[in-house]
């Protein structure tokens, strides 16, 4: 009845620019079309919950490496409620920094819960320091 049913292209393409918009206010506006309010974001540096510590996440990587854009590659595979998709973060002076996928787990109402990053290549230095604790 009420409720609002998000496409899976959409929220891709809005998912792209969450992350790879600076401006707050516009940043939050797209987070609340795409994430739940209690998204949870795994990944090799941790687990962030809420769109807010994501929006931090990627403003401190901005502050230590500089403008990048997350880049789509390739169509998303979709299974019921979960979303692999495949992309690339691509710097400012076209360096490519790291690839992985992002196994997205969606919402009644077809936003983001929760995300799962792994890193198919890794930053330079990145996989010979988190190796550390592997054992």
């Amino acid at each position: 009845m009420g409720t609002r049913t998000i496409t899976t292209d959409t929220l891709l393409h809005d998912y792209a620019r969450f992350w790879n918009t600076a401006d707050l206010a516009e940043r939050s506006r797209i987070a609340a079309g795409v994430f739940s309010e209690d998204v949870d974001y795994h990944a090799a540096v941790g687990v962030l919950i809420g769109a807010q510590a994501l929006g931090g996440f990627r403003d401190e990587f901005v502050a230590h490496m500089g403008e990048a854009t997350l880049m789509h590659h390739g169509e998303p595979d979709r299974l019921t409620d979960r979303v692999r998709l495949r992309w690339e973060i691509v710097l400012a002076d076209g360096t490519s920094f790291a690839a992985g996928t992002d196994v997205l787990v969606l919402a009644g109402d077809g936003r983001i819960s929760s995300v799962t990053a792994f890193l198919d290549r890794a930053p330079e230095g990145f996989a010979d320091h988190h190796d550390e604790h592997d054992g």
